[in-house]
């Protein structure tokens, strides 16, 4: 078994709905999550002419070798819940990524992990940062924190104070 990294992101319609629901759907499939951050507002990256995002790391349990099945699995419910891929860094209902799968290294047709970009977007290294600060990445040999401290990206990602469990303000 391997702990699987997933960044959950929004910035059209209830937001902070869309992440709940979004987590309801990956425990269904997955089962209850090891940890997961708390919710961030960050500027949009990329195509920076839109909504501000809110994102959210989950840490699941993930058979090895299964990696694909859940990359499929999360198109599907992307779908489900209303995304439609445009273009690259579009505005989304929900967008989901794997970021990490344990220590493994996977590059082909369909799948890079760890995603390629992680080390390059606070919008992500934040809320991994919360939770798995030692956590070291297979390639860089750095943890997440040292990934963090030397990240390029200047975006503001702010803390917001939402239980989306109980979808009230705290």
């Amino acid at each position: 078994m391997n702990e699987v990294y997933l960044s959950l992101g929004s910035n059209l319609g209830k937001r902070q709905e869309n992440l709940a629901a979004a987590s309801r759907e990956l425990q269904n499939l997955l089962g209850t999550p090891l940890k997961q951050s708390s919710v961030y507002e960050t500027a949009a990256w990329g195509n920076t002419d839109q909504s501000d995002f809110l994102n959210q790391v989950l840490v699941f349990q993930l058979e090895k070798g299964r990696e694909n099945w859940l990359l499929e699995r999360i198109n599907e419910l992307e779908s489900m819940l209303g995304r439609v891929r445009r273009e690259k860094w579009d505005a989304r209902i929900i967008d989901i990524d794997i970021l990490l799968a344990g220590s493994q290294v996977i590059h082909d047709s369909t799948l890079t992990i760890p995603h390629p970009c992680l080390h390059l977007r606070r919008f992500v290294l934040v809320p991994l940062n919360e939770i798995a600060p030692n956590l070291l990445h297979p390639e860089f040999d750095k943890t997440i924190s040292e990934l963090l401290e030397h990240c390029p990206d200047r975006l503001e990602v702010k803390r917001i104070s939402v239980d989306l469990r109980n979808k009230r303000h705290s």
